[in-house]
């Protein structure tokens, strides 16, 4: 296991970035020379207990993480939690997972042919969370999965990797709010994701998030190779609670817009 989460960061950050080239660029267009500061990261996973939330979270976990948040997606049949690690500067984790059990027989079936396929001792190595996906889907199979869910399609192509880092856009030295960033990344070109808004959330419920919609990139499936949605970065301006300190939590009904930002488009 990763005893440092410097480097278990590291990782998932150039693993992100083979797919989501756009975040480097991102990067350099918001951080002018300065380091970007990562509010969090997202995974997605299926609720089949060899590979469910809890599975990831204990590689978070061994490296000082705690959970703090638990949220559910009626719509979209996810369940979440998030968890922080007990160096405030360090990146947040939220972790979904799809309620297998709720979608068609026909997804369940494809779902759990993949899953069967892992080796239950893959799950525990250091890689487990940037290795992408340990089972290779069919192209036919992949467009069954994203008709009903593209939240299991994007995960059976995917597989476990970074779905979105996140600028911290509080502690962006150029810029002083999201709005401005987001004037920014328009200028040059980028496109975000307006489901919901251009920015979901408010001052009120102490969150406001916008992301860009995510880079296509080539998957492998076991019949060929497609090109398709990949990530997306995210950024998050937080504001302080009642007590002073900045809220560290995610607000449900934004996060549900921004799960959108791997649609086809």
């Amino acid at each position: 296991m990763h005893n440092n989460v410097d480097e278990l960061f590291q990782q998932l950050w150039t693993q992100y970035l083979q797919v989501t080239p756009s975040a480097e660029k991102i990067c350099q267009l918001l951080g002018k020379g300065e380091a970007i500061i990562n509010d969090h990261i997202a995974l997605r996973t299926f609720n089949i207990a060899k590979v469910n939330l809890e599975v990831l979270a204990e590689h978070f976990k061994k490296v000082g993480y705690e959970e703090k948040g638990q949220y559910n997606f009626e719509a979209k049949k996810l369940s979440a939690k998030h968890f922080e690690h007990s160096d405030p500067d360090q990146p947040k984790v939220f972790i979904s997972e799809l309620r297998v059990e709720e979608c068609s027989e026909e997804l369940q079936a494809i779902v759990h042919k993949l899953v069967d396929k892992v080796d239950a001792s893959v799950t525990t190595a250091p890689e487990f969370v940037y290795n992408g996906a340990p089972w290779q889907v069919s192209k036919a199979d992949y467009q069954t999965l994203i008709s009903e869910s593209e939240y299991a399609g994007w995960t059976a192509a995917w597989g476990y990797r970074a779905n979105h880092f996140t600028v911290h856009v509080n502690k962006l030295s150029g810029y002083t709010d999201l709005e401005s960033v987001n004037e920014a990344l328009k200028a040059a070109d980028y496109r975000l994701n307006v489901s919901g808004g251009e920015i979901k959330g408010s001052k009120e419920v102490l969150l406001k998030q916008s992301s860009t919609m995510a880079d296509t990139a080539v998957a492998t499936f076991s019949d060929g190779e497609l090109e398709i949605p990949s990530c997306f970065y995210e950024f998050a301006e937080r504001f302080n609670m009642a007590d002073g300190n900045e809220y560290t939590g995610f607000v449900a009904a934004s996060a549900d817009k921004i799960f959108e930002s791997t649609n086809v488009n």
